[in-house]
């Protein structure tokens, strides 16, 4: 079997959304590692526990979830803070994520699209990727999706912009990009160009994670590549 890993990431009102949406409908493979960060907080998690345990019941919402808002003010204020909340989480997302990888390496997709929000921030990640695919448009199309999506005036939609990194510095790093700054029939051809050139690919052989799996176990191997994301 041969398998490689896609690392796909936007920015904010780039069009990531829509086609992750046509990946999946061309039966691709797709972690979705937002979903996986809300999944491993929810009650009676290891990670749940652990984030009361740290920051107290008063970020609790009435149901027992955590609550993004209360959370997100504590540690965007206090960097020590943001380091504790990673060091529960991340080991718990990585954990999810190399599941669903193994699984569809059992099921022999030839890829695994991993969508990272944060993926060229996280520069570690991009080392385990073969391939890097950002969901691309121009600054002022960027700008104006924004605002119009969000109701937010210039000022807010230019804060929320820049409080991410740029789409011009993220575009040099990645391997594919997808320019969605023009019609949405164009950004389709290019995500079905896409599918095509990494279905026929051969140049990545995923076997390692195989013969890690049958030497180590799920439980050595994820401790190693979760020393490495983090590394």
């Amino acid at each position: 079997s041969t398998m490689f890993l896609v690392g796909l990431s936007g920015g904010i009102a780039s069009g990531k959304s829509a086609v992750v949406a046509v990946l999946r409908e061309l039966g691709c493979a797709v972690i979705d590692a937002d979903l996986i960060a809300r999944q491993v907080v929810q009650p009676h998690s290891k990670a749940h526990q652990q984030i009361l345990q740290h920051f107290g019941t008063e970020i609790l919402l009435e149901n027992g979830e955590i609550n993004r808002e209360a959370l997100g003010s504590i540690i965007f204020s206090q960097p020590e803070k943001r380091r504790l909340l990673n060091s529960i989480t991340h080991p718990e997302i990585l954990k999810e994520m190399l599941k669903q990888v193994l699984k569809y390496f059992v099921l022999g997709y030839r890829y695994v699209i991993l969508d990272i929000p944060l993926l060229f921030e996280t520069r570690g990640l991009t080392r385990l990727m073969k391939y890097t695919v950002l969901v691309y448009c121009d600054p002022p199309t960027q700008l104006a999706r924004l605002m119009k999506r969000s109701g937010l005036g210039v000022a807010e939609a230019e804060a929320r912009i820049s409080s991410q990194l740029p789409l011009e510095e993220k575009r040099r790093w990645a391997t594919h990009v997808i320019d969605n700054s023009g019609d949405w029939e164009s950004t389709r051809r290019q995500v079905l160009q896409l599918h095509t050139r990494l279905e026929d690919s051969l140049d990545f052989l995923w076997a390692r994670l195989a013969v890690g799996t049958a030497v180590a176990g799920l439980g050595g191997l994820a401790f190693l590549l979760i020393r490495h994301f983090i590394s």
